[in-house]
């Protein structure tokens, strides 16, 4: 029972804090895709296409974010929505996104750039703050992913069943 109020309290403030840094990721890329869509300064063709998958990342972390967070709100017992099983779906699906949108960026960067000594990179500040939000999104989705699978097996030891709510009626 304990572990269900860190649950109802934790989901608003780790969904909250997956939107808060979503915004401010797809407020990078979407910059930097404009740009590079409106000057053609990218260094090569794989810049450009990393930064347009960190805003396709970005996107799909805000709007599905702000839907699980607002219907775990509504109606955090079981839910067709708000279930294990579609937390799951969601948490993998979208840590294996910001996996690859965080390892791309940062494989581009090279592990990041010294903005004093750049050769190749337009947008050095905003390139590596593009990769340092990834990560960020990468760590909160990652315990985002485990938090979901010990409610998933506390669920299924309680006899739910992973159809069941990520936290109990009472």
């Amino acid at each position: 029972m304990a572990f269900e109020s860190h649950i109802r309290r934790g989901h608003p403030i780790i969904f909250s804090l997956l939107v808060l840094f979503g915004i401010i990721e797809l407020a990078l890329s979407a910059w930097l895709t404009a740009r590079f869509d409106r000057f053609h300064d990218y260094s090569d063709i794989s810049e450009r296409d990393r930064v347009r998958f960190t805003l396709f990342a970005s996107i799909w972390t805000v709007v599905s974010s702000v839907l699980f967070g607002v219907l775990f709100t509504v109606h955090s017992t079981a839910s067709a929505v708000t279930n294990i099983i579609s937390h799951v779906v969601w948490s993998v699906l979208s840590w294996i996104i910001w996996t690859a949108a965080a390892a791309a960026v940062t494989e581009m960067l090279g592990g990041g750039l010294n903005c004093n000594d750049v050769t190749g990179f337009n947008y050095c500040g905003q390139l590596n703050a593009l990769e340092a939000f990834a990560w960020i999104e990468w760590i909160l989705t990652t315990f985002a992913v485990i938090v979901v699978l010990i409610c998933a097996i506390s669920a299924a030891r309680r006899g739910d069943g992973y159809r069941g709510g990520l936290v109990s009626q009472y």
